[in-house]
This record gives structure tokens, C-alpha cells and sequence, in this order.
């Protein structure tokens, strides 16, 4: 192997096409492969997202319904079969609020969070969270526990 022999390894280059709009002599000039008029053949030509040649886009041609509300609240939910499991892990004492439940990494500090009926709590815990179901507060106050809205 010699200086006059080196030569990149096989498949590791590409060879770029050939160079438009560089002269009639290259044989790309003259409108550099951009075709006769229209709009693609000026510069600083951009199409539109979902632009489809002046057809009637799909996004107008689907039919639209139903109601977004955009001032929904979102609930994150946990049911009391949870609360009974980090009791029984003894992660949680006798309360549980939103501080603990966002130091358990089970919600977020900016989530509002609803307590379920999924399950059966034995344990008697006083809990403050933003909103209950029926069955959630019937089942915690029955349990000897508090039940505390925000």
C-alpha cells in the first residue's frame, strides 16, 4: 500500500449528483432541472402543509363533529385498592393528601386527583384530596377514616 493507491473503503462515499445551474455547457443549466414556469420553479418556492394541488384538502373534507370543552377539568383517578397497597407497604401512615400522593410519584403537583371505588379499604386513613365518588367516601368513612375535599 502506497499513497498512490488509497482509496475510501468500499460503500463509505457517495458521489453527489451532478451540479444544476452552473452554465449551459454542464448540461443541467438553463432552468436547472426546475422545468418551465410555475410556482416550484422560482426560488423561495415552499408548499403549504397539506396542500394537495388546489383539491379540496382532506382535512376540510372530512366532516367535523361532536363538542370539545375546553374548560373540562381532567381527574387523575386512584382507587382505594391502591391506597390499601401503600398502606400495606407502610409507605402511608393514617393521612394521605396531595403532597403525599405527588412524593409517591403517583401524580403530579398541578393534577386534581379523584378517588375511586375500585377495590376495598381497611384501612382507617384521613384523605384530602380535590374530589370522591359516593362509593369512595362511603367506603373510607366506613372504615372509620376522613374523607377531606379540597
Amino acid at each position: 500500500m502506497s499513497l498512490s493507491n488509497l482509496q475510501p473503503a468500499l460503500g463509505s462515499t457517495h458521489k453527489d449528483g451532478k451540479r444544476v445551474g452552473r452554465g449551459q455547457g454542464s448540461g443541467k443549466g438553463g432552468t436547472s432541472t426546475r422545468g418551465h414556469k410555475g410556482a416550484k420553479s422560482r426560488s423561495g418556492y415552499a408548499r403549504k402543509v397539506g396542500f394537495e394541488g388546489g383539491q379540496m384538502p382532506l382535512q376540510r373534507r372530512v366532516p367535523k363533529f361532536g363538542f370539545k370543552n375546553f374548560n373540562r377539568k381532567e381527574y387523575v383517578g386512584i382507587n382505594l385498592s391502591k391506597l390499601q397497597e401503600l398502606v400495606d407497604a407502610g409507605r402511608v401512615k393514617d393521612e394521605v393528601s396531595l403532597e403525599t400522593l405527588v412524593q409517591l410519584h403517583l401524580v403530579k403537583s398541578t393534577d386534581n386527583v379523584k378517588i375511586l371505588g375500585g377495590g376495598e379499604l381497611k384501612a382507617k386513613l384521613k384523605v384530602s384530596v380535590h374530589k370522591f365518588t359516593a362509593k369512595a367516601k362511603a367506603a373510607i368513612e366506613a372504615a372509620g377514616g376522613e374523607a377531606v375535599g379540597l
